[in-house]
């Protein structure tokens, strides 16, 4: 459930970026600026819960690391697509 509730989290973040990059740009090259600036901090918020999983929840850097994976590349995935349409618009 943990993993899930992180990955939703990552897709409303990266929401609130787009938005701030329509907000800031009001443009579609803005929105897909946005998008990539939200794929190396996802990254860092991804890295962050993998280590409070290891510190503080006991898990082994072996047992984190595909959580890490699921939970970095779903979110940045829905960036990679939004990079995509809006570069082409």
């Amino acid at each position: 459930m943990h993993m899930l509730l992180t990955i939703l989290g990552g897709v409303l973040l990266l929401g609130v970026f787009m938005l701030f990059g329509h907000l800031w740009g009001a443009n579609a090259p803005s929105v897909a600026l946005a998008a990539k600036a939200f794929i190396p901090a996802w990254l860092a918020m991804a890295i962050a819960n993998l280590l409070v999983g290891v510190h503080h929840a006991g898990y082994t850097v072996r047992e984190e690391l595909p959580i890490l994976g699921i939970v970095f590349v779903a979110p940045a995935a829905l960036a990679a697509l939004a990079i995509w349409h809006f570069s082409k618009a």
